[in-house]
């Protein structure tokens, strides 16, 4: 009997359902799954999921607070409800983002992510569960650094640099997601070319920073994130993580061509990746020499922030 590319990929890298769409998370098991705003709002657009906003503004709606305030206490309660609801369909942890406005603001981060963890603490689950998104900002990865001396554990999403993947191992976060088909995007935009397998300008950059992570021993685990393709994917098949949307995790499982590792430990300890170090100077610089980067995470921050406000809207209208 034939292997589907889904089971083979799972025996080299852990594989993640990117979607807040319970149903299909447990037709493709992943091991475990990650939200951002733009997937939350996504979902609660389905009849099936709007119980859960509905379940949060019950919770809040005979509470003190009012105006924005309540309307954010019922966001972050959408956001936890989702998570506890994927808790019970995968075996691994989840990502719950936190505000994409508060990615300047590192004292807001981290008020925000203790606040979510919390919460997922009051409903029974280790915080060894959970993993907090947060924007790959300067203020982020500092926010992100706090945490996980705290126990709690990071994501830092809107990756686009190695700039950014440097900081973010060096500030010793437990996981980054680098923007694999956002990064080819920008590229295909500004020189009208295509780009397949490994010459992806996204699956290059996740490469590099596999290899210098492994090669110096980082413990931050690399989850390639944002595909355009099944062929990224399969050029980064060996990552630690991969975090797929219900689409692609259906092309995987209905081909069962032979997938071969491309990363490894052992290729990464012999790449020529030098030992890098960045105070916020030498970060801000890098990130801003770096074109596709500076607007990739800026435009990525502003969609996230959107996506967010709309979330606020229908709150609001539920409200009356």
């Amino acid at each position: 009997m034939s292997t589907s590319q889904l089971d083979q990929l799972k025996q080299m890298t852990t594989v993640v359902a990117d979607t807040g769409d319970f149903e299909s998370m447990q037709i493709y098991h992943p091991q475990d799954a990650t939200t951002n705003p733009s997937l939350i709002l996504q979902a609660v657009g389905k009849p099936q999921y709007l119980p859960l906003v509905q379940q949060a503004i019950a919770e809040f709606k005979s509470s003190a607070l009012s105006g924005s305030a309540l309307t954010a206490a019922i966001i972050d309660r959408v956001l936890v409800l989702f998570g506890l609801e994927i808790l019970k369909i995968v075996p691994g942890r989840v990502s719950t983002e936190v505000d994409a406005r508060l990615s300047f603001d590192t004292a807001g981060t981290l008020a925000k992510a203790r606040h979510l963890i919390g919460a997922y603490e009051a409903a029974g689950h280790s915080r060894e569960r959970v993993l907090i998104k947060v924007a790959s900002t300067w203020e982020g990865i500092r926010a992100a650094e706090i945490l996980e001396k705290e126990g709690i554990h990071c994501n830092l999403t809107l990756l686009f640099s190695f700039a950014q993947a440097v900081a973010c191992a060096e500030a010793g976060v437990q996981l980054i997601s680098p923007f694999v088909g956002r990064i080819l995007d920008w590229h295909k935009a500004a020189t009208g070319k295509d780009y397949q397998g490994a010459d992806d300008p996204g699956v290059q950059s996740v490469r590099a920073i596999y290899n210098h992570y492994k090669k110096f021993g980082y413990r931050t685990e690399v989850m390639g994130a944002s595909f355009r393709n099944k062929g990224e994917i399969l050029a980064l098949a060996g990552c630690d993580l991969l975090t797929i949307s219900p689409a692609l995790l259906g092309e995987l499982q209905a081909c069962d061509e032979p997938v071969t590792a491309q990363l490894t430990p052992a290729a990464a300890a012999q790449s020529d990746s030098p030992r890098l170090h960045l105070d916020e100077k030498a970060f801000r610089y890098a990130l801003n020499e770096d074109a596709m980067a500076t607007e990739k995470t800026a435009q990525g921050i502003r969609n996230f922030a959107a996506d967010v406000v709309k979330l606020e809207t229908l709150v609001a209208s539920m409200l009356g």
